[in-house]
This record gives C-alpha cells, sequence and structure tokens, in this order.
C-alpha cells in the first residue's frame, strides 16, 4: 500500500485474506438461511432515515469526500445495504459470494474478491496519477481511473475503483475460481474488534462450507505490506 493512500487514511486497517482450493461450483453447501439471516438483519444495522443518518453510512460517506469518484460512486456495501433496508434482499449469485454478502450485510464492512490467477505482479491501494485502465465487470468499454481516485492497481491497470466500489472484469472470480484474494477495509480504529470478528467468521465459513484454505494477513500504516501469493 502506498504513501498517497495513507496521506489520506492513516487509520484505516485492512484485512488480505488469501483463499486457496476453493470449490466454487454451487452444491447447495452454503445454507440458504445464511443469506436470509442476513439481509433480515440489516435494519438493525443502519435502523435510522434518511441512510446518511446512520454512523456507518456517514463515515464511509465523508471519507469518499476526500478523493476524486465517479459520479454516484459509494463504499462498497451501502447499495447492498439500501437495497436490503427498502425489501430487495440481496439474491443468490455463488457459493463465495453468497457467503461474503451475508457477511457485509450484517456487519456493514466491504469485502472484495479478485482472482489471484488473474492477478499480474503484485496488489497496491494508491491514490490514482489518472488514466490507468479499468474495464468494469459486466461491461466492454474501457473507462480510466481518474486523477486522485482511490485505486487497487496491479502491474497491468486498475483492479478496483473509488477503492472497491467496482472491480475490473479482467480479475473477476468466476464458479471455476480456485485461488482468490479478498480484502476488506475497517475504516475506524474504534470498529476494528468487530471487523476482526467478521473476517474470522468469514474465512472460517469459507473453509467450512467451500472445502478452502483462507489465511487472514492485516496491513496498516506501520506494516503496509504483506505476502499473499
Amino acid at each position: 500500500m502506498q504513501p498517497s493512500f495513507w496521506n489520506l487514511f492513516p487509520d484505516v486497517k485492512i484485512a488480505v485474506i488469501t483463499v486457496h482450493h476453493l470449490d466454487n461450483h454451487e452444491k447447495g453447501q452454503v445454507p440458504p438461511e445464511m443469506l436470509a439471516e442476513a439481509n433480515a438483519s440489516v435494519e438493525d444495522l443502519i435502523p435510522d432515515e434518511p441512510i446518511s443518518a446512520n454512523p456507518l453510512i456517514h463515515e464511509w460517506r465523508e471519507a469518499f469526500k476526500k478523493f476524486k469518484t465517479k459520479k454516484g460512486a459509494r463504499f462498497a456495501v451501502e447499495n447492498l445495504l439500501k437495497r436490503a433496508k427498502k425489501g430487495n434482499p440481496v439474491r443468490s449469485i455463488d457459493p463465495l459470494v453468497d457467503i461474503y454478502n451475508a457477511v457485509s450485510l450484517r456487519t456493514g464492512f466491504p469485502i472484495g474478491a479478485l482472482d489471484l490467477q488473474k492477478i499480474q505482479g503484485g496488489i497496491s491501494l494508491e491514490v490514482a496519477k489518472g488514466g490507468e485502465p479499468f474495464t468494469a465487470i459486466g461491461e466492454d468499454e474501457e473507462d480510466p481511473a481518474l486523477p486522485g481516485e482511490v485505486i487497487y492497481r496491479d502491474d497491468v491497470g486498475v483492479t478496483s475503483r473509488c477503492w472497491a466500489w467496482r472491480d475490473a472484469k479482467r480479475v473477476e472470480t468466476t464458479e471455476d475460481s480456485t485461488d482468490i484474494l479478498m480484502y476488506s477495509e475497517c475504516l475506524k480504529p474504534e470498529w476494528r474488534q468487530n471487523h476482526e470478528r467478521a473476517m474470522n467468521e468469514l474465512t472460517g465459513n469459507i473453509e467450512k462450507y467451500l472445502g478452502a484454505t483462507a489465511k487472514i494477513q492485516y496491513v496498516a500504516r506501520n506494516q503496509p505490506m504483506v505476502t499473499y501469493k
């Protein structure tokens, strides 16, 4: 992680999770009530109206004001929380996504996932110079990073833009992905205990239901680098 990021967010702590030997094919192994109960819990997590009145949402929106973003960009979980709160529950996608969406819906922590085998070189979290190549999942047209935008990137280009608001198509996980790099940002120091509990739950469920091995490491300003391959 680069100094340009820590200069903006000195107190952020990030869980970096490596998952190996994953079987992400749908076999009914993830209990459907896991996602259903997580959707139902959102009202307890963000009870206030408007949604911006909730401390979780407010703090992330304030963080996004510190760097250049695409119009409408929010932190990675806000849209999921908003949908569930309005009675439009997050649907099943595949076993891995269902597991991490359930954790995000219950705790509010964003969780990103990239196919580790598709990453070129190392991953860095930094402030973009502008023009770094990016094509979003589901899109065909390139949409480069903006100057001043917070991005995750590898040696080829952006892997996640506006922090982790959108992931790149070229590193997208699929049902055939077997090795995954995951990351989850803890914005505030007072949230760290809950964040660590959430990450332990996440990795425990991945190992329990998907036959994988998962390892958690943490990155912070005083520990800005981990080895994950």
